[in-house]
């Protein structure tokens, strides 16, 4: 278990996906995402292995919620600054999506 305070640590916030690339170095099949979370914070790059159910087309300008504060992590020759989040299905993973617009860099409540 965790504490109020321990999840109030935890910035999940909103940003839109502005780049898309294959990343054919990583280990699993991943995207190199770069992602707008407005002008306070600007764009973040992430690794997310979302290829089974998204195309780099219909990840294009989509919303998606991004943990900002994790420090970087290398994944091959790339450094992940953020954790793109989503579900585990038998599928792949579903990306944790608001569901209507919100403000770039809006904080989860």
């Amino acid at each position: 278990m965790i504490t109020w305070k321990d999840f109030e640590k935890i910035e999940l916030r909103v940003g839109r996906v502005v780049s898309v690339e294959r990343f054919p170095e990583a280990k699993k099949p991943a995207y190199k995402l770069e992602i707008d979370f407005g002008p306070e914070i600007g764009i973040k790059k992430s690794s997310a292995q979302i290829t089974q159910l998204y195309s780099a087309e219909k990840l294009l300008g989509r919303l998606v919620i991004c943990v900002i504060n994790f420090p970087p992590k290398q994944i091959a020759n790339f450094y992940s600054e953020c954790l793109t989040t989503g579900f585990v299905s038998e599928k792949g993973v579903v990306l944790a999506i608001p569901e209507q617009d919100v403000p770039l860099g809006a904080k989860l409540a």
